[in-house]
């Protein structure tokens, strides 16, 4: 089977708009030899003629007619399409898909996704948020939040350079009739909420303070696989919780949280916007990377958020 070239059909409906083999060159930016050198290979691999020229004229015959008016509708639609794409490349506009932890994603919402969106208003952002690890490229999306050392090696990472801590607290009631742990090691004495990873496995706590390093599998009355359930057991006085600090920070500071054991949690690995290297990318892509750099550099305000704010606890570190 024949394969025709797009150059080809546009030569055809190019001569049926202008009236002639030079004025249709000239529209489509080719020589006159080139337009009819197109044309004849056409026909010759349709085995039709589909223009009756002479030195005064051309016109289509009977097939051409029929031929135009089937491939013309076409031709249109890829036209549009490849408008539609370029457009792509001068306006942010389109869907963005950036995979994420949970945890991760929470961080970024405000200072970054909201801020795109404020700015860019044409364009959707599909936010996945999931604990497992997954390949971005294969699964479809542009985009994916990870700490640093999570990121593919063959990827490009841009260090979102935001501080980051674990924070162990619980409730002011649940410390009124026992002392407040001052080592790690204490808790195995304490009821804790203890969280399941999506791999099944049971999260161990983690702790360093002057070169020692130390994981934890704390015991509880209640095990928990959703992030957000983790506050409010934990505020309800079942136990002593593991959070990002960026989760409970608001509870610590008004007082609804103690926190504890705060010299064993170091600063954690930042987190990384990552990606594979993309050739003649999007507008919304090129325009989410700049503000993502800026975000990294301290030059980006976070939105104000109009609602009220409700921190969410988690269990398990991005």
């Amino acid at each position: 089977m024949s394969r025709h070239s797009l150059i080809e059909l546009e030569a055809v409906l190019a001569i049926v708009r202008c009236g002639s083999f030079r004025a249709a060159a000239l529209d489509l930016g080719i020589s006159t030899t080139a337009i009819s050198n197109a044309v004849g290979k056409l026909e010759r691999e349709l085995a039709v003629r589909l223009f009756n020229r002479t030195t005064r004229s051309v016109s289509l015959t009977y097939a051409g007619r029929i031929f135009v008016a089937q491939i013309k509708p076409a031709l249109e639609d890829i036209q549009k399409a490849m408008n539609t794409a370029r457009a792509q490349q001068e306006t942010p506009s389109g869907t963005l898909r950036i995979n994420a932890f949970a945890t991760a994603a929470r961080e970024i919402m405000a200072p970054l996704v909201l801020n795109y969106l404020q700015r860019y208003p044409q364009v959707h952002i599909d936010l996945v948020t999931e604990g497992r690890l997954v390949d971005v490229v294969a699964a479809g999306f542009d985009l994916g939040v990870r700490s640093a050392d999570l990121v593919p090696s063959d990827a490009i990472a841009i260090p979102l350079g935001q501080g980051r801590r674990m924070a162990v607290a619980a409730s002011p009631a649940f410390f009124e009739n026992r002392s407040i742990p001052q080592v790690p090691q204490e808790l195995l004495t304490y009821p804790c909420v203890r969280v399941r990873l999506p791999n099944g496995a049971l999260f161990r706590w983690r702790f360093e303070k002057g070169g020692e390093e130390l994981q934890l599998d704390v015991d509880g009355p209640i095990t928990l696989d959703e992030a957000s359930l983790t506050r409010i057991a934990v505020m309800n006085g079942v136990g002593i919780g593991y959070f990002m600090e960026a989760d409970v920070r608001e509870d610590i500071a008004a007082g609804r949280l103690v926190r504890v054991l705060e010299d064993w949690t170091p600063p954690l690995v930042p987190l990384c916007l990552y990606y594979s290297n993309r050739r003649n990318s999007s507008a919304a892509f090129q325009a989410f990377i700049a503000l993502a750099r800026d975000f990294a550099a301290g030059r980006l305000a976070q939105v104000e958020n109009k609602t009220p704010k409700r921190p969410i606890g988690i269990g398990v570190p991005a």
